[in-house]
């Protein structure tokens, strides 16, 4: 079990967990995706209603039984101090389900361990979902 957390230890490197995050989604491992959090961690999955808490564990062992599969890059870093802001371009795809994108802001922080976990994980930025026929509708309304 210690080699399993190893695996999935919180970066010293604060640009490392984005793809770290995406290993533990993509393996399945809720626990090490949960790890990944500070205890007082905040995610604002849906714009009306930031959780934290037992809510913000229950909404990810939830999601996480879907066995999604989330690719990602990031787009932008800002470092300063204990805290890093990351601009992240994600996707999930979910069997039987239409995709869904993004462009996150993600807010890590430094704990006392020296160790970089979310702090605010806010997977939708100032945008909401993207599903894939959705945009491809959008662009052709704008054009």
């Amino acid at each position: 079990m210690t080699a399993i957390l190893k695996k999935f230890e919180a970066p010293t490197d604060p640009l490392e967990m984005t793809a770290l995050y995406v290993r533990a989604v993509n393996e399945g491992d809720v626990d090490a995706v949960l790890s990944l959090y500070t205890e007082d961690a905040v995610s604002v999955w849906d714009p009306e209603k930031p959780i934290s808490g037992e809510e913000h564990e229950q909404t990810i062992r939830e999601f996480m039984t879907k066995n999604p599969v989330m690719t990602a890059e990031v787009k932008e870093s800002y470092v300063t101090g204990d805290t890093v802001l990351l601009v992240v371009d994600w996707k999930f795809d979910i069997e039987g389900e239409e995709s869904i994108s993004g462009t996150g802001l993600d807010v890590l922080r430094k704990c006392p361990d020296g160790r970089w976990r979310y702090a605010i994980d806010n997977p939708f930025g100032d945008n909401d979902p993207v599903q894939e026929d959705a945009a491809e509708g959008d662009s052709a309304a704008e054009g």
